[in-house]
C-alpha cells in the first residue's frame, strides 16, 4: 500500500543503539573526511568545490565497507561557501544510502534561539544538512545544548560534546579545577544524559576526547566509563597516537571508544584501493589492542 503524503516516516532507532550495532558489525572505526588544501592537492585535485566532491566520494568509496562512521570537518566545505555546502550535503545522503552513520564535525555552541537554529539544521527530520550525530561544545554551558540534546533524542540522531580535547590550549580551560575540573563536569553531565538509555546500551549522548590526551583522564579522575556512550577520539595516526595508546589510555572504556583517523588514511589517496588498505589497517589495529587488552 502507497504511503500517504504527509505521512510521518517510522522513527529510527537511537542513536547510540545504531553506533553500537555498527560497531559490532564493523569494527569501532570512525573516518573522518578533511579536504584540507595541501591534501587535494596531493591528491592532484583542484581547490573547488569540484575538488571536494571528488574527494569526498572517493573516501565514501573506499571506507564504505568498513567504517562505522564517517565524520566530514564542516569547516573545510565551509569554506567554500553554497557550493561547498551543497557537495556535504550529497555526501551525507550518499553515506546514507550506503549505510554509513554520519558525524558532521560542526562544533557548534550558542544559547538559545541560535542553538536551536543550530540543532534544527543538524538534526532536524528533513534538513538537508541532517546528519546521524553532530559535534558541539558546550562551553556557554553544558545546558545551552539543551535545543540540541532534545531534539536529538526525538529525531533518533547523537552528539558529541567536547570534553577533552588534545589541543594544548584545551587543558586551560577543560583542566582547570583539578578532581572538580571543568572536563569532569562535562563528563558527569552526559552521564545523567544517557542515564535513560537501556542498561547494555550505549546513550546517545557521546563525548568528544582525544586520542592523544594520555594521562590526563587519571589526573582529573574522569570515569568515561560511567557515560555509557560513546566516545569519539579523534588523534589516530596523523596526531601521533596508537590503537594501543588508545588502549592503555581509555582502559575500562575502550569497548565504547570510536578510533578516529583522517590524515593517516587520508594521505594513502588519491586511489581508492590505497585509502581503503590504510582504513583497513587501521581498524585491523583497533581490533588488534581489544584482543590484547591493557597492559
Amino acid at each position: 500500500m502507497a504511503e500517504h503524503a504527509g505521512t510521518v516516516p517510522a522513527p529510527r532507532a537511537p542513536f547510540g543503539t545504531r553506533l553500537g550495532n555498527a560497531m559490532a558489525e564493523r569494527g569501532p572505526l570512525c573516518v573522518g573526511i578533511d579536504p584540507h588544501p595541501a591534501l587535494l592537492r596531493d591528491w592532484g585535485l583542484p581547490d573547488t568545490a569540484d575538488g571536494l566532491r571528488t574527494f569526498s566520494a572517493t573516501v565514501l568509496a573506499a571506507v564504505a565497507p568498513m567504517a562505522a562512521a564517517i565524520k566530514p570537518q564542516v569547516a573545510l566545505y565551509e569554506r567554500h561557501g553554497a557550493a561547498g555546502f551543497a557537495v556535504l550535503e550529497e555526501l551525507l545522503s550518499d553515506a546514507t544510502a550506503a549505510g554509513v552513520l554520519t558525524i558532521a564535525d560542526a562544533k557548534r555552541g550558542d544559547i538559545g534561539s541560535t542553538m536551536a537554529a543550530y540543532a534544527d539544521a543538524w538534526l532536524r527530520e528533513g534538513s538537508p544538512l541532517a546528519a546521524d550525530a553532530v559535534t558541539l561544545s558546550p562551553y556557554l554551558g553544558f545546558e545551552s545544548l539543551r535545543p540540541a540534546l532534545d531534539l536529538a533524542a526525538a529525531t533518533g540522531r547523537g552528539i558529541f560534546v567536547l570534553a577533552l580535547t588534545s589541543n594544548p590550549e584545551g587543558a586551560s580551560v577543560q583542566h582547570v579545577g583539578g578532581t572538580d575540573s571543568v572536563a569532569g563536569r562535562i563528563v558527569r553531565a552526559a552521564a545523567t544524559e544517557n542515564a535513560r538509555a537501556a542498561p547494555g546500551v550505549l546513550g546517545s549522548v557521546g563525548l568528544v576526547v582525544g586520542a592523544t590526551v594520555g594521562a590526563a583522564l587519571t589526573e582529573l579522575g574522569l570515569d568515561l566509563a560511567a557515560v555509557r556512550g560513546p566516545l569519539l577520539a579523534p588523534g589516530l595516526g596523523a596526531q601521533g597516537a596508537t590503537a594501543a595508546d588508545l588502549r592503555r589510555t581509555f582502559g575500562g572504556a575502550y569497548p565504547q571508544v570510536l578510533g578516529t583517523s583522517s590524515r593517516g588514511i587520508l594521505a594513502a589517496g588519491p586511489t581508492v584501493s590505497g585509502v581503503r588498505a590504510a582504513a583497513r589497517a587501521t581498524l585491523d589495529s583497533l581490533e588488534a589492542a581489544a584482543r590484547l587488552g591493557a597492559d
